[in-house]
């Protein structure tokens, strides 16, 4: 309950209690449960999604963790005005140098080791989680990338000529980015990136990362601002492994932008509260990339295609496959490019058959048990089993075992349709010999991203040379203006300064 001051106005909430009726979307009505009732304390918050009724329950304790830290970065960004592109320069190499050096990384290391047995010990997917030498190796060469980059924050977009007078567009900063991600201590260079253009960066990062992320910030990234002269707070970690704190952090009005990576639920989540609240989101949740072979498809072409988008589980990974009916060749080029890259994993493929596709299945695939790897151990499951239409919808989240759904089409026009009707709107790739299909995929289905080979490709780093923070996908609408990778060097508005040369000029 509320309770109310001499005026009458409405004050903090204080309590809550069981059955209480909470309004949202303007003509719903959701109620709190007694858990909730129960755990709420005065100076707690609490956010109702007006899209879904969620009723989120932010601790006290979480709440102003996630203040502390955006008011760092709102304060270094007026602070990084007076800064030189020189010193952001400085910093993207010296933070780079103490990452690359043993002595400076091995405690983040440590930390990274103790984070990956905590979440083993819990059953959870360490896979991203692992700060390997590769990873390492390719942090610093994002970070001397973005040290690299021609990318200036007052750069001139265009300019207008007029009689006496002249108008010109010039780059400038956004303000504070609020960036909530699952656990990959990489993302930590890719998200630093969003200073190249002047902006300041608050992060939040997952339970099972936030001791390799205190590491990172303390003993690397925090050391190389000040090398700098940047200020203190221009890229600001929630120290709070609470959910809770990535809900304050996107309902905090201060942030210019919100950008969240993870899981589709939790991604939309948090989502629909930076929207309410105003900011503008750009989300990075449900992924998948479907690949599509027309009647005239190469086998070697498709199979490969096939293999090499399984190497790993990431938003660009195959998760559906359409087949022509009239191709049962590609069938078992298809099983033939799952089972490599299965093998290439020394593990078991497991697969997905919309039951309207059985026939074209060969039926032991249905009978024949495999050892499948997940992120809890090891499972017995069928190799095959039969989804409905609707579950073409499902990414698969696997973690050692390549995972896909099949389905046999009549042809590329319906693979179009089902893509557009049931994808998550990121990544379509058409196997073809025919340039005008290809003409007519990429005019059709209704994705940022179009192939004609491997899906994997879609990547700042690998496909445009640049650091990204995430892909978007069209699922919620197509952008505005920008590409689908959200990179530093996409974080910026537009001012526009006049000079003029004639005094008299008027209107």
């Amino acid at each position: 309950m509320s309770e109310r001051g001499p005026s009458g106005d409405a004050t903090r909430l204080e309590r809550l209690t069981a059955g209480q009726p909470i309004v949202y979307g303007g003509d719903r009505v959701t109620h709190v449960d007694a858990a909730l009732a129960d755990a709420f304390r005065a100076g707690d918050r609490l956010i109702v999604v007006q899209e879904t009724g969620d009723l989120l329950h932010v601790p006290s304790d979480a709440d102003e963790a996630s203040a502390r830290a955006t008011s760092a970065a709102a304060v270094a960004f007026q602070a990084l005005a007076a800064c030189t592109d020189d010193q952001i320069t400085e910093f993207f190499e010296a933070f780079a140098r103490r990452l690359a050096d043993d002595g400076t990384a091995a405690p983040i290391l440590a930390a990274n080791d103790a984070d990956v047995a905590k979440a083993q010990g819990a059953g959870r997917s360490t896979t991203r989680l692992v700060l390997s030498a590769r990873m390492r190796e390719d942090m610093v060469a994002g970070l001397r990338g973005w040290r690299d980059s021609p990318l200036r924050r007052d750069a001139v977009l265009g300019r207008i000529e007029h009689d006496g007078w002249t108008v010109e567009a010039h780059r400038a900063p956004l303000g504070v980015v609020g960036f909530v991600f699952e656990g990959r201590p990489n993302v930590f260079a890719d998200a630093t990136g969003v200073l190249r253009t002047g902006n300041t960066v608050v992060m939040r990062i997952g339970s099972d990362a936030l001791g390799t992320a205190e590491a990172i910030l303390d003993h690397a990234l925090t050391p190389a601002l000040a090398d700098a002269g940047l200020p203190d707070g221009a890229v600001s970690l929630v120290r709070s492994p609470s959910r809770a704190s990535g809900w304050a952090l996107f309902a905090d009005r201060r942030l210019s932008l919100a950008v969240a990576r993870g899981s589709g639920t939790a991604v939309a989540q948090l989502g629909a509260v930076a929207r309410q609240t105003g900011t503008p989101v750009s989300l990075h949740g449900t992924g998948g990339a479907w690949l599509v072979a027309a009647p005239d498809a190469d086998v070697d072409r498709f199979r490969a295609a096939v293999a090499n988008s399984l190497d790993r589980k990431v938003c660009n990974t195959l998760n559906v496959c359409c087949l022509p009916a009239t191709r049962p060749d590609l069938v078992a080029a298809f099983l033939d490019g799952l089972d490599e890259a299965a093998r290439r994993r020394e593990t078991n493929a497991r697969l997905h058959v919309v039951a309207s596709s059985r026939a074209a299945i060969p039926a032991e695939r249905f009978t024949t048990e495999v050892k499948v790897r997940r992120a809890d151990g090891e499972h017995v499951e069928p190799a095959a089993s039969l989804v409905e239409e609707d579950d073409l919808a499902t990414e698969w989240e696997w973690e050692h075992s390549p995972e896909v759904t099949v389905v046999v089409t009549g042809g590329v026009a319906e693979a179009i349709e089902l893509c557009n009707r049931y994808s998550p709107r990121l990544v379509a790739s058409l196997i073809s010999a025919d340039p005008a299909e290809h003409d007519r995929f990429y005019a059709a289905v209704d994705a940022p991203f179009v192939g004609d080979g491997f899906t994997r490709w879609v990547d700042g780093q690998y496909a445009l040379d640049t650091p990204e923070l995430g892909l978007s996908n069209w699922q919620g609408g197509r952008l505005l203006g920008r590409s689908g990778v959200l990179s530093g060097e996409s974080v910026y508005t537009v001012r526009h300064r006049a000079v003029i040369s004639d005094p008299d000029l008027h209107r």
